[in-house]
């Protein structure tokens, strides 16, 4: 998972291959995620949780927070309780 600061998204890319973006927008200290989209031929395989992982544990470590407006998103925080200090 690496941030892709120029298109503002993170990305998951699998033996060279992107499969699975976050859309974000920086409001400050806050990351606001619109989209989370994972290509159709790798779906079911969790690459968006592990994006999502990747993403929420780089931004902890980087003292910022997140705004999920994508459903996805916001289900995969509420899923996991230790994350939810991060949500802005």
């Amino acid at each position: 998972m690496c941030d892709n600061p120029e298109r503002e998204r993170y990305e998951l890319h699998v033996d060279g291959r992107l499969v699975t973006i976050a859309d974000y927008r920086r409001d400050g200290d806050v990351i606001v995620v619109p989209h989370v989209e994972t290509d159709p031929q790798m779906r079911g395989q969790g690459m968006a949780d592990r994006l999502m992982r990747g993403m929420l544990d780089q931004l902890r470590s980087q003292g910022l927070s997140i705004r999920p407006l994508c459903p996805y998103a916001a289900d995969f925080i509420r899923q996991h309780p230790g994350d939810h200090d991060l949500t802005a």
